[in-house]
Order: structure tokens, then C-alpha cells, then sequence
């Protein structure tokens, strides 16, 4: 440890809070849907938002453990991280990846035994995609497959679970919000790794950033909030009190043009921030909007 951390704050830190939106906004959107189809169950919807955090907070500490053990964050600009940084050993922030995996999957377990056994199918693939993410022999996060994972599990999985838990059916807003909030999620993705292609380069990780290079990957940005703007239209065909989802556009604005502007490094924290912001802002927006239309 050092003098200007306590050993809370570098739990926290670790615990990467500014992705916590992209576990916030799938529930928020899929309980939307279900309140469009006056559906809605509170208990089974704070139950999969329990879920959806232990499971974004245990893939984080997973893959400061996987990229520390790996040496791809010894040299990295950013947040601080637990085991590339020396400050944590690598045994611990496992421990705590494995805990807070296996809290969603406990809670994962009581919310499939209370709706549907398949989803337990479901949630076996969320645990793993979180660990196999940058860890095991072959992680699919080295293979430029993040944002493949990420669009299924935090938008498809998470939103289309939410809203089936409680409505018991697939719907289009559903649908379309899941596509909206999976598009998001990839985006913060998307900027960390173009944030990181320089050492994720040097290190041999395969983002789909380093395959695409730097300006495909800004084009790449700037097309999954095209794909979330488009995903509102299309949940407006339904109720257009959905557009209340373009709430995020001005902060849309703001991140898609730091992002076209060139910036690199640091300059590019922002981005992170705002891009989570946006997918909280929208998810909230789409929520409100599909339960008054409804």
C-alpha cells in the first residue's frame, strides 16, 4: 500500500466505478420495456440489477488480475490498477474477481429458479464470458472479440433477461433497447481500447482497437451512437415517449467530438466518462418513456 491510499480506496478504484453505468442502464431499460407491457416486478428487477452489478464489478477485478499477472498494464495510462500496479497482490484481487462472480451467479440462481430453469444456461455463459474475458489460456478480449461479448452480455443478455424475468415474453421495445444499450456498452469499450492501442499494441493485445487501428476505431465510436440513435427510432414506432432516450444526445455531442478531434491518451478520460454517462442518461430516458407510453 502507499501512504495516499487506503486499502478502501484502491478497492474502490479497482472496482472501476465509472463502468458501473453499463450495469445500471441494461436493468433500467429492460425494466422500461416491462413497465410498457404493465408488467413490471420490483423485487425481480432489483434482483437482476444485484446481479448485473456483482457481475460488471467481478469481471472488473477479473481482468486487473488477468492483464496484471500478464504484464499488459505495467506500462498503461489511466485509471490506477491493483496488480499492474503492485499495490495489491494478485492472489487477493483473484479472490475478489471469483467473490463477486460468485455473488451474481447466487443471485443469478434465485431469480432463474423464480422465472425460468434455461436462464441458469444463461447465466453459466455470463460468469464465463466474464472470466475468460482476458483470463485463461486463450482470452477472446486478446482476439479483438470485447465488443462481441460485451454487445451480447451487456445489452441482449441484460436487457432482454430484465425485461423477460418479469414480462415472461420477448417484446420489441425490448428488443430495440437492448440493441440501443448494447451499442452503448461496446462504446465504452471502444474508447478505452483506443485509449490503450499504443501499450495494448506493444504488449500483444488484440483489441478489435488494434486491428482496426486508430481511425477506424473513432469511425467504429461514432457508429454505435448511430446505432443507438437508430434503436430509439425504432422503439418509437411503438410509443414515441421512447425518444425521451434522446436526453443523451448532448452528451453524445460531447464525446463523439473529442473523440474526432484525434485526442489520445488522458485526453481521451473523458471520453470513458461521458460514454457512461450517455448509456445511463439514454437507459433512464428510454425507461421513463416506454412506461408512460405504455
Amino acid at each position: 500500500m502507499t501512504a495516499t491510499h487506503s486499502p478502501a480506496q484502491l478497492w474502490i478504484a479497482g472496482a472501476r466505478p465509472r463502468t458501473l453505468p453499463a450495469a445500471v442502464a441494461p436493468v433500467l431499460a429492460g425494466t422500461g420495456a416491462a413497465a410498457y407491457s404493465d408488467s413490471v416486478v420490483w423485487w425481480k428487477a432489483l434482483l437482476a440489477l444485484g446481479v448485473s452489478l456483482a457481475l460488471q464489478v467481478g469481471v472488473n477485478y477479473a481482468n486487473d488480475y488477468s492483464d496484471g499477472v500478464k504484464g499488459t498494464d505495467d506500462n498503461r495510462v489511466g485509471p490506477l490498477r491493483l496488480v499492474g500496479s503492485g499495490l495489491v497482490p494478485a492472489k487477493r484481487v483473484k479472490a475478489a474477481a471469483l467473490l463477486f462472480l460468485g455473488i451474481g451467479g447466487v443471485l443469478g440462481f434465485v431469480l432463474a429458479a423464480t422465472s425460468s430453469w434455461w436462464m441458469l444456461l444463461v447465466g453459466v455463459a455470463a460468469i464465463g464470458a466474464a472470466w475468460t474475458y482476458t483470463g485463461g489460456p486463450s482470452p477472446y478480449g486478446y482476439r479483438a472479440l470485447g465488443e462481441v461479448s460485451v454487445f451480447v452480455f451487456f445489452g441482449l443478455v441484460a436487457v432482454l433477461g430484465t425485461a423477460y424475468v418479469q414480462v415472461e415474453e420477448i417484446t420489441a421495445p425490448a428488443v430495440a433497447a437492448a440493441i440501443g444499450i448494447g451499442a452503448l456498452a461496446c462504446a465504452i469499450l471502444v474508447a478505452n481500447n483506443l485509449r490503450d492501442i499504443p501499450t495494448d499494441s506493444v504488449t500483444g493485445k488484440r483489441t478489435l482497437a488494434v486491428v482496426l487501428g486508430d481511425a477506424g476505431t473513432r469511425r467504429l465510436y461514432g457508429l454505435l451512437m448511430l446505432v443507438a440513435i437508430g434503436a430509439l427510432v425504432w422503439a418509437a414506432f411503438s410509443t414515441p415517449w421512447a425518444l425521451l432516450g434522446l436526453l443523451a444526445l448532448p452528451l453524445i455531442g460531447r464525446a463523439a467530438s473529442i473523440v474526432a478531434s484525434g485526442a489520445q491518451g488522458m485526453a481521451l478520460i473523458p471520453v470513458l466518462r461521458d460514454s457512461g454517462l450517455i448509456e445511463l442518461v439514454y437507459a433512464a430516458g428510454l425507461a421513463i418513456g416506454l412506461a408512460i407510453g405504455g
